[in-house]
């Protein structure tokens, strides 16, 4: 005997990205996003996230500057 229960595994709540695009027949165009606000940081923690963004990129900029001036050597040195 099977035993049709509503509560199984499915999960049909969940969205993974919005399907409300324009063009659709399900698209309402008066739909709200995001209900919540965004949640306020101070300046400290936003100096922070600053800081370590600098410190992420930092290392690539070094690489294409070490790059470009190699290049520019090579080029000097083949040039003259």
């Amino acid at each position: 005997m099977a035993d049709k229960r509503k509560d199984d595994d499915l999960d049909t709540e969940t969205t993974f990205a919005d399907m409300n695009v324009d063009g659709m027949r399900w698209y309402d165009p008066y739909k709200k996003k995001n209900k919540e606000k965004p949640a306020k940081i101070s300046r400290k923690e936003q100096r922070k996230m600053i800081r370590a963004a600098f410190a992420a990129f930092a290392p690539m900029f070094g690489i294409i500057i070490f790059v470009g001036l190699f290049m520019m050597l090579i080029a000097y040195l083949w040039l003259s």
